[in-house]
């Protein structure tokens, strides 16, 4: 995956998103013109795959003074409950206003890359593309598409997503193109005559008519430059069946397309993707949507364990620093 550049907001950058109390603290402490070097350590409430540490590593990079060392686990890595995934030594004024949004980035990109891992793992090598992007705010959307790769999706729908993720946007018609031209073949092949020959052609082919009739009839139409099919049949028609895909499957190689593939999306998750693939159906790529979108984000708590190189913790926490050889150095 290639480094990824991160827009940071203005509302971060200024603390308007930080939880109020933070900026409180930092105006006290101003104030009594005390700043001590701090280490906080950051750690998880329960396991899962570590995704957002790329984004919070360029907010700090922008705000620490060079009197710093930050140590983190590797992005798209696992951790446990309650291992470390970060420690920040600093001064304490360079990055304590920061801590709602490091924990928030954490928290939001761990949940929904554990969750593409989780699709990932059921799907068994067969690809899984992100297409919750219309579930999220759009501000949050390229990053939410970005984690589900990191988590294990071989692509993602969202421009934005795909280009932090490094790869191409993946997806080529909705219903509202075969519904605004009336015709499923017409708007396919309407797809080829314009769009970029690097935009593969999969028609959607549960518009008007019967899914296995319409892959015929966009097969036919295109010939060999049908890459694949995209089924996406809604729950008041019965969602996408295993005993579909099969009878999809079977009339596209009867009729001599064997080479064209099999996409389906609609309401997939990882023991519906389980189901089908126990069941030897034959798909060649699951797109997932709000499962991943949908996914509770992963409550991260930051903890202050050194204060000028004195262990200290509140109650219930051990002071001091809190080994964990895992982690690198990251700035």
């Amino acid at each position: 995956m290639a480094e990824p550049s991160f827009h940071l907001l203005d509302s971060v950058l200024s603390g308007e998103t930080a939880d109020i109390y933070f900026q409180r603290t930092v105006d006290i402490l101003k104030a009594e013109e005390i700043n001590p070097t701090v280490t906080m350590e950051i750690f998880p409430s329960k396991p899962g795959v570590l995704c957002g540490i790329k984004e919070v590593k360029e907010l700090l990079a922008k705000v620490l003074t060079p009197e710093r060392e930050v140590w983190a686990l590797s992005e798209g890595g696992t951790f446990v409950r309650k291992e470390v995934v970060l420690r920040i030594t600093a001064p304490y004024l360079s990055f304590g206003l920061y801590e709602t949004g490091m924990l928030g980035i954490l928290a939001h990109c761990s949940g929904w890359a554990t969750a593409a891992r989780e699709c990932a793992e059921a799907a068994q090598g067969i690809p899984v593309i992100s297409f919750g992007a219309r579930h999220v705010h759009p501000r949050v959307a390229g990053i939410m598409d970005y984690a589900a790769v990191v988590g294990g999706c071989a692509g993602c729908s969202s421009i934005e997503g795909a280009k932090l993720a490094g790869t191409p946007p993946s997806g080529t018609m909705p219903h509202a193109l075969i519904i605004v031209m009336g015709d499923t073949v017409t708007a396919t092949m309407a797809f080829d005559k314009h769009m970029p020959t690097e935009a593969v052609r999969v028609s959607l082919v549960d518009t008007f008519k019967d899914e296995a009739e319409e892959s015929l009839n966009v097969a036919q139409a295109l010939g060999g430059r049908l890459y694949g099919v995209r089924l996406d049949t809604p729950s008041e028609r019965g969602r996408v069946t295993a005993d579909l895909v099969k009878e999809v499957r079977a009339r596209l190689d009867q009729a001599g397309f064997p080479e064209v593939k099999i996409f389906v999306s609609g309401g997939f998750d990882p023991e519906r993707i389980a189901a089908f693939v126990s069941n030897k159906v034959p798909v060649d790529s699951f797109g997932v949507g709000a499962y991943i979108s949908g996914a509770s984000p992963i409550d991260f708590t930051g903890d202050l364990h050194e204060v000028e190189g004195r262990a200290v913790a509140k109650r219930g926490r051990i002071p001091g620093i809190t080994p964990n050889p895992r982690l690198e150095r990251i700035l």
